[in-house]
């Protein structure tokens, strides 16, 4: 069982052999991408390397999940994935051109990719198997609480404040969104970890199916633990990596810097995505939107005051507001999740809702 085990995390040789050849060659393996077979491989071997991690993180995550139990699991899923995208932002902030706005774009990415992209994939694959499917109403207005004041805070916000130039916040106003966000988190984690546990868990079958979970799940807590933590360590030290070849690629093909933001989110959410996603097909609404808005809650309340934080220490202007194109869409998608979630059952129309402006947000990065 131990030899199993140790096949199983074969991910952490191969990431941990990258990252060392990268810390000790990718100076001189980064400094001349202009050619496009060289270019495509160290994209290519950088952004496998980073995946196979990202995906042993959730592995080992939702292993944690199992042994905890709701709410607690989720919990553990969205904190890695947040925790993931504050140090891979923070390595590429310190390395790539377009730091001023690129925790604006993988915020604005995250909350498109999870509200609308991954609510509206579960939902549509949800209901082709079972038509309608039920989840704990409490729950997702409890996240959507939270969401919608801090995402219009940190990034609506500040495009109309008027005493900084441009989409950014002064010193009082920036340390205002830092401490209300963190302080606003930690209220709502004390309801979903003590007093309101049962809004984020569904009543009966699959409750019992978590429990059933929760004792078949391989490993003790510790050994998940360690290796969660051992696997995220290649991630942010190749962050700092893949900045170089993305910003080399934007540059060259003249893409919008936002596709930057894009990719670091897609880099983060996809292991986690995929989780959300077998859970509704596996008829666990509760968990997919558990993971949903829980990832779209946490990367907002930490991630915001992650990078101004940055910005101090590094003395650099933070561009959080989002133009007038992106405050539509964004407001668009919180009055829809406002709607979607307003009701105890989902179905068919709701997905493809959300996708359809997961499209639209494609589309306004490439054509406003």
């Amino acid at each position: 069982m131990r030899n199993t085990a140790l096949r199983r995390e074969w991910p952490l040789l191969f990431s941990g052999v990258l990252t060392v050849l990268f810390l000790i060659f990718g100076k001189r393996w980064l400094s001349d991408l202009s050619a496009v077979p060289w270019f495509a491989l160290m994209l290519t071997i950088l952004f496998a390397a980073i995946m196979t991690a990202a995906f042993a993180v959730v592995r080992h995550a939702e292993s944690l999940a199992e042994q905890l139990g709701e709410p607690y699991g989720t919990l553990v899923l969205t904190l890695s994935m947040s925790g993931m995208e504050m140090m891979m932002i923070a390595a590429v902030m310190l390395t790539g051109h377009g730091e001023s706005s690129l925790g604006r774009d993988t915020m604005m990415a995250i909350v498109m990719i999870v509200l609308n992209g991954l609510v509206g994939t579960c939902l549509l694959l949800g209901a082709l198997r079972y038509h309608e499917q039920t989840y704990n109403l409490y729950g997702a207005n409890a996240f959507l609480a939270v969401i919608l004041p801090l995402a219009v805070l940190g990034l609506v916000l500040p495009s109309f404040t008027v005493s900084t130039a441009g989409p950014t916040l002064s010193l009082l106003q920036s340390a205002f969104l830092v401490v209300m966000s963190i302080g606003l988190y930690v209220v709502f984690l004390a309801m979903q970890t003590r007093r309101h546990r049962d809004y984020f868990v569904m009543p009966g079958g699959e409750a019992a199916a978590q429990d059933a979970e929760a004792h078949a799940a391989p490993g003790s807590i510790t050994y998940h633990a360690v290796l969660l933590f051992a696997y995220a360590l290649p991630i942010v030290l190749l962050a700092k990596q893949i900045a170089v070849p993305v910003d080399y690629g934007i540059a060259v093909l003249r893409a919008p810097a936002a596709l930057g933001g894009l990719l670091v989110a897609v880099l983060i959410l996809s292991p986690e995505s995929l989780a959300a996603i077998r859970a509704a097909r596996a008829n666990r609404l509760q968990r997919s939107i558990n993971l949903a808005l829980g990832t779209a809650l946490s990367s907002i309340s930490l991630t915001v005051p992650a990078v101004l934080i940055i910005g101090f220490v590094t003395e650099r202007t933070i561009v959080l507001g989002l133009d007038p194109a992106n405050v539509i869409l964004l407001l668009l998608t919180l009055v829809v999740s406002m709607l979607t979630f307003a009701l105890e059952r989902t179905n068919m129309l709701l997905g493809a809702v959300h996708l359809l402006l997961f499209l639209a947000y494609l589309m306004l990065i490439f054509e406003r």
